[in-house]
């Protein structure tokens, strides 16, 4: 063991000049990150071993640390060193994730949260969130039935996303980490943290709609590439991407509303249609659209009374 720990010690130690050289965040010590690193694989006895048998795996894993900004400190419960495919990979966590969002200025804050069938949610349109209903001290909440994820932007608008729990296990059954539980048993977060990585589908998913950053695309391609996650939401969100027509008419929708209550329909409807797209410029135009109209069916209102 000793040894073992020694070999361990010099991989990780060879890496400290390039994760100084890569280091995005200042604020990630290598110093810590490497204690941090030594701490996952000491308490492991399969990660220690899969790490003396491939070292280049560690000190890409340790690398990645600081090439993407985020940290091992089990505290924070932001990112791990998992044992995967024969080698040591950096997963980060639905927490690691929307910490990145956050502290590289993509959103002010995001909040995801699984629905279970005993639960109520409510879209509330475009310029809010949706109303999650659910006693949290019930013990029969019953199966989880879906996801949602709700972000909110530099500039105070609010971005929500969905998704269906058929949608996030057919993005599951694709994994090589879930593909491998089917295969030899090998425990991975779908089976230890399943709910945690529901949310982190759709927190990838969602993040297509925030305002883009270096740090939170360079995580979402290291979870999809190396990370052995294998989503890829770029094809799918150019696929289900509005035409200017269909975004034409839910914009004339909006202007051509008669009533604050065909108003409220009308933004409800549109809502789920750009979310369900991942449409984020066309997102913004109908929620101007839907403001700017329901001050003038406000005013009217008004006047007439």
């Amino acid at each position: 063991m000793s040894n073992e720990v020694v070999t361990i010690e010099s991989i990780i130690g060879s890496v400290a000049a390039n994760f100084e050289r890569v280091r995005v965040d200042t604020t990630i010590e290598f110093a810590r990150e490497q204690e941090f690193a030594l701490q996952a694989l000491y308490n492991n006895d399969y990660a220690r071993q899969i790490a003396l048998k491939n070292p280049q795996s560690v000190r890409d894993a340790v690398t990645n640390v600081a090439a993407i900004g985020i940290s091992l400190n089990p505290a924070k419960k932001q990112a791990y060193l998992v044992p995967r495919k024969g080698g040591i990979t950096l997963v980060i966590s639905y927490m690691g994730l929307a910490d990145l969002a956050v502290e590289s200025g993509s959103i002010r804050w995001v909040k995801s949260e699984v629905v279970r069938q005993a639960d109520r949610l409510a879209l509330q349109g475009v310029d809010k969130p949706p109303i999650h209903e659910f006693d949290p001290f019930s013990r029969d909440r019953g199966d989880v039935v879906g996801v949602y994820c709700v972000a909110k932007t530099t500039d105070g608008d609010y971005l929500t996303d969905t998704m269906s729990i058929d949608e996030v296990y057919a993005i599951r059954d694709r994994s090589d980490a879930w593909q491998a539980w089917i295969a030899k048993k090998r425990p991975c977060p779908w089976v230890t943290d399943e709910n945690e990585m529901v949310k982190k589908t759709l927190v990838k998913r969602a993040s297509k709609m925030w305002p883009k950053t270096d740090r939170l695309d360079k995580a979402v391609h290291h979870l999809n590439t190396d990370g052995g996650e294998g989503i890829d939401f770029a094809g799918e969100q150019a696929a289900a991407a509005p035409t200017t027509t269909s975004r034409e008419e839910w914009l004339g929708k909006a202007m051509l509303a008669q009533s604050i209550e065909e108003m409220t329909k009308i933004s409800k409807a549109g809502a789920k249609a750009f979310n369900e797209a991942r449409d984020r410029d066309g997102y913004r135009a109908f929620a101007e659209a839907v403001q700017k109209r329901g001050a003038e069916l406000r005013n009217k209102e008004a006047i007439d009374v």
